[in-house]
Order: structure tokens, then sequence, then C-alpha cells
């Protein structure tokens, strides 16, 4: 299935961008009358027909379309301080927007590695993650932001907040039996130095509970997307 990305899709007739047209009909050698499937982004799916082959400016017509395609029945939003290494921090971006996911948040935190996220590039790897994964939904992806202030924007998220850590002096219950199946999410996980003790409490003070991702201390990326996996798997049964 040959799959483009096309945010700005309004009517039932389209033209590629250039860089897409390229790859269509150089690439892969599409020409007029083959089909092709877009998505928006925003959950539109649409099968599509070539009229018009240019290499430069790949005009469609719109055949069907389905909205809400592959929507879930939850919400799933993670917060992550980013690693050090910036391909780290893309695989997770990558691999949880192939599984499912709905919004990345980018924190900085006390024991941050990097204060730094290029959002254009993040956001090519998200589009590129629902192209080869045939999704109609892109994650929002939002800025870096220090934890602090992340915490207050919180206020208003009215599903489960958590926030992983593994403090020793903690017993921690599993987020596998915290969530509640069908709620909408949202999970915090911290640098490779952890969270401080001060921005568990401040979490806990704004509504986050307090769950551990198993025994093993893992890698920040690692941990979030077994978290990630943890509430979808969670949710197809």
């Amino acid at each position: 299935m040959h799959l483009f990305y096309t945010p700005d899709i309004q009517s039932n007739l389209y033209t590629l961008s250039e860089e897409e047209s390229k790859h269509a009909i150089r690439v892969l050698r599409m020409k007029i009358g083959d089909q092709m499937h877009l998505v928006n982004g925003t959950g539109t799916f649409y099968e599509v027909e070539i009229i018009d082959d240019s290499p430069k400016r790949c005009a469609v017509k719109v055949i069907s379309q389905q909205n809400e395609f592959g929507k879930r029945t939850h919400f799933l939003h993670i917060a992550i301080a980013p690693t050090k290494s910036n391909d780290r921090t893309e695989w997770f971006i990558e691999k949880a927007t192939e599984i499912g996911i709905d919004e990345i948040s980018f924190i900085d935190c006390n024991k941050s590695e990097r204060a730094v996220i290029k959002h254009d590039r993040v956001q090519k790897v998200a589009v590129s993650a629902i192209k080869q994964s045939v999704k109609a939904y892109l994650p929002q992806l939002n800025e870096m932001t220090d934890f602090k202030k992340f915490i207050a924007q919180t206020k208003d998220f009215a599903g489960q907040k958590f926030i992983a850590h593994c403090h020793e002096r903690a017993v921690l219950p599993h987020l596998k039996n915290e969530y509640k199946i069908g709620s909408d999410a949202l999970v915090a996980i911290g640098p490779e130095g952890d969270f401080s003790v001060e921005e568990v409490a401040l979490a806990i003070q704004n509504g986050f509970k307090e769950i551990s991702l198993g025994a093993a201390r893992l890698r920040t990326e690692t941990a979030a997307l077994y978290a990630c996996t943890t509430i979808n798997v969670l949710n197809e049964k």
C-alpha cells in the first residue's frame, strides 16, 4: 500500500507536494490511473486515483474516504525527558507512533541531559511512522517545557495521571494494575537520572499517582515505550 501524508487536503481534488510527487512518480513509478492512499493526520483515510502524473505536481481525485480510521477508545499522552542521544528519543517517537499514541510532551527536568528538541525533525519522524504503520492520526508533539510548567498545564486533564520513578524508598504499584481500561492516560517518564524527590512530590500534589514499570531499571526511551505498550495492550482485551 502506497500511503502519503497530506495534512492540507480539503476537497476531492488534491495536488501532492513536490517532494511527495517526486516520490510517487519518479521513485514508485506511478502513473495516471494508478491508485494510492492518503491520510490527513486527523483521522481521515482517502483512496485516490492519479489524474496528472507530473513529478512536481502530481494531482489526484478522491475515490472514497473513511473518517476516524483506526480511532482508539482511549487517549494516551506521554511526557518524556529527552535523552542525551537524539537517536534514542526519535526511536521512541517512531515506535510509539507505530503502536499508538495521541500526544507526546518533552519535559525539561532537574536531571535532564537535553534541553532542546528540534521540533521539525521529530515531526518528520512521526510522519514517517504513521505512513509505515498505516495510521490516520498523527500524534501531537509539544515543544520542550519546564517540568513545573508542564505539571501546571495538566490541571485540566480529565484522565488518569501517572508518574513513573524508581526511588529506592518506594514500593510502587505497577502501571498495569493501576490503569483503568478505557480511560485516558498521561504518563510522565523522567531522565536517566530519574525525577528528583521534589518533582515527584509536585506531581503528586497535582493529581499524579506514583507507579512502577517493573523490577528492571529501564532506559528513558524504553520506559516510555513500555508504558505506551502496556496501556495499548490492556485496551486490546
